[in-house]
């Protein structure tokens, strides 16, 4: 019966994910791949920003920079020999206020303290980070989430066990790089 029913639950969660029709990357790394489900329909510019940059090749070869137990991981911005590489575009109009939550498993857009200067740094939430959302207050802007791991979680977390040490200013840098080899589109939004 329980078997049935783990078929069935499977069955359900692919027709799910096929009816949505959100966009599927995989971020291949060097501790293997994380697939993450994107959600243009609740932010919609992050989702076009990040897909942009993806599709040229712009995370190819960077590192998970920052690695935070029981709070992140972060990428997206800095070589494995922490040179930093800058945008190419703007940055996105803040969309954290969409309903969605830091919860653990979440991918949210990296941020200044000015909340519309999301570019390319990405993180992955390795807990219920829900101090990170949007508040009620309108001077409390928080950060955009735009999707979720759908498959890999297991490579997030162990990448969020791998030894740290400060560089420089630089704080929690993996002592041997977790690199983000390629990210790749596996399946488009029509």
């Amino acid at each position: 019966m329980k078997r049935v029913f783990a078929i069935f639950l499977s069955l359900f969660i692919s027709l799910h994910s096929l009816a949505k029709d959100n966009p599927v990357v995989v971020i291949k790394t060097n501790m293997g791949d994380i697939y993450v489900e994107l959600y243009p329909d609740k932010a919609p510019k992050t989702v076009e920003n990040f897909l942009t940059y993806v599709k040229e090749g712009f995370y190819n070869g960077l590192i998970f920079h920052r690695v935070v137990k029981g709070f992140v991981i972060q990428g997206g911005g800095f070589d494995k020999n922490l040179n930093y590489k800058k945008p190419t575009h703007p940055p996105v109009k803040n969309e954290s206020d969409n309903g969605l939550s830091n919860l653990r498993g979440t991918i949210a857009m990296a941020r200044t303290s000015d909340p519309h200067s999301a570019t390319t740094q990405f993180y992955i939430n390795l807990a219920d980070n829900t101090f990170l959302d949007y508040g009620k207050n309108p001077q409390k802007w928080g950060y955009t989430v735009f999707g979720k791991v759908i498959k890999g979680m297991d490579v997030v977390d162990e990448i969020a066990q791998v030894p740290v040490m400060n560089v420089g200013w630089m704080v929690n840098v993996p002592v041997k790089p977790v690199v983000i080899e390629k990210i790749e589109i596996l399946k488009k939004r029509n």
